[in-house]
């Protein structure tokens, strides 16, 4: 499989994607070291979770490297590998702490003379299918609490962003207990199938058509699916808010990685009496940004990752111009070098049926209504398919008061995009943004686990005769 640089369009790096076959094989060999891994309890699979960290840290330049050539950005390319190490440190700490909580003895069962014991056993083998637009962070944030909680893990990165995977395996080497239990398989929708049908539990990030398939394959293979799906997050501006800061605030959550995230805000509401200043801010800042491109190291925004991606956004702004809205600053995706750019673009006079105001946009573009009422605000901000996330910016009692009713799964308050930056607090997707349990807080590390009982008669056993018929 050729896989394309976003910067120069040039398809420069080549794979041999993992058979069927060869995921059966790998994932037979994890399952047979699961059991030693397991073994080491809590504290032994955080000492060596704490020398993959070093090993990272080592290796991070060219982890660094690999991955900023796969996505065209530098900054977040470093940001990402560098919190991959907190990462490992924070779910070693807390996973020992929510373990040391789980032998509680025996308790009375409510039948008579019966005890009853609780454990949790881990899957045995996890298995983690990644999207493109933030490879290393969504290739391990499930896997990481994942091993830490004693289970094996099977990673499948997007084909897409793959490079980053040689040298995360070098620093993997040099850590043979984590080897002999982790590992990567590289292909595309055949290899993640075969992925699906060789492990005991899958997490999936990505579009929710996609989510769907593996959904159903995971059903008929009667394991848990966690999926962490497409969203079209709003933002809502009270009455009261500040227009200027609430510009700033909405421009960075709609535009960072060049909107290529999940938790972007994709639709904006303001009121009336707030619209003008707004408006008058969003537009100044977005004309301040411009690309990374000539130099990485130079510029706001990365390109569009998936060239696929620059098309889907320019024809959403075509629909949109093309049934009334206005264009305020930016346009549509332009080529630089061999790669596909774009400026922060504001939309205004939006309506419900725009496939900008529907459909995952997944690019820099800010649609922005103005609303009469709050009420409305929220019903419109509530009218769509999907519930991942939202924000809400003004007075933090009204604010708080707005997110109780919207159907999101996590609501940021004065801020936006939140769920990019905490992880401790558990929440659940809404609607067609996902299924199964929070990847976040405490949840998303005992999630890992099965309830076993143990039920001990300390009586006599009921004989066959109990069971007789009486007429």
């Amino acid at each position: 499989m050729k896989v394309r640089n976003p910067r120069t369009g040039e398809e420069d790096y080549s794979f041999t994607p993992a058979s069927a076959a060869d995921v059966a094989a790998v994932a037979a060999r994890l399952r047979r070291a699961q059991p030693s891994w397991a073994a080491l309890g809590p504290a032994g699979r955080a000492a060596v979770l704490e020398r993959f960290a070093q090993a990272l840290e080592r290796h991070r330049d060219a982890i660094i490297e690999a991955l900023a050539t796969d996505t065209g950005r530098m900054a977040i390319s470093a940001v990402e590998v560098d919190s991959l190490a907190g990462t490992l440190r924070r779910w070693s700490a807390r996973g020992q702490a929510l373990m040391a909580g789980f032998d509680s003895g025996e308790r009375a069962s409510a039948a008579p003379g019966i005890v009853l014991k609780a454990r949790a056993e881990p899957y045995p083998l996890f298995g983690a299918i990644a999207p493109w637009n933030f490879p290393v962070i969504l290739s391990h944030i499930d896997a990481i609490p994942a091993l830490m909680a004693g289970c094996a893990a099977l990673v499948k990165p997007s084909e897409v962003t793959p490079r980053f995977v040689e040298p995360m395996q070098a620093a993997l080497a040099e850590v043979p207990e984590l080897a002999a239990v982790f590992a990567y398989v590289l292909g595309g929708p055949d290899t993640g199938q075969a992925l699906v049908g060789s492990v005991d539990y899958v997490c999936f990030t990505g579009s929710t058509a996609t989510g769907r398939k593996v959904a159903e394959t995971a059903a008929r293979a009667l394991i848990p699916a966690n999926l962490e799906l497409g969203g079209k997050d709003p933002m809502i501006v009270l009455p009261g808010a500040d227009p200027v800061g609430a510009a700033r605030l909405a421009l960075r959550a709609s535009v960072a990685a060049t909107g290529q995230a999940c938790q972007s805000i994709e639709r904006v509401y303001v009121p009336r009496g707030l619209a003008e200043p707004f408006l008058a801010e969003l537009t100044a800042r977005a004309a301040e940004v411009h690309p990374n491109w000539p130099d990485i190291n130079a510029g706001g925004l990365g390109p569009f990752i998936f060239a696929a991606q620059a098309e889907k956004v320019a024809a959403q702004i075509d629909d949109a111009l093309a049934k009334g809205a206005r264009l305020l600053a930016g346009g549509k995706p332009e080529q630089l070098g061999g790669g596909w750019y774009m400026l922060p673009t504001v939309l205004v006079d939006v309506t419900a049926d725009m496939a900008v105001m529907t459909e995952e946009s997944f690019g820099p573009v800010i649609p922005v209504t103005i609303y009469d009422s709050v009420d409305d605000a929220v019903a419109q901000a509530n009218d769509s398919v999907y519930g991942l996330s939202a924000a809400v910016v003004g007075p933090r009692e009204a604010a708080e008061a707005v997110a109780e009713r919207l159907e999101a799964g996590a609501i940021s308050i004065n801020d936006g995009a939140l769920t990019s930056m905490v992880w401790d607090a558990a929440n659940c997707s809404q609607k067609a943004s996902g299924l199964g349990p929070s990847r976040m807080g405490d949840e998303g590390f005992l999630r890992f686990f099965r309830a076993k009982a143990l039920i001990i008669q300390t009586g006599q056993p009921l004989p066959l005769a109990a069971y007789l018929e009486r007429g």
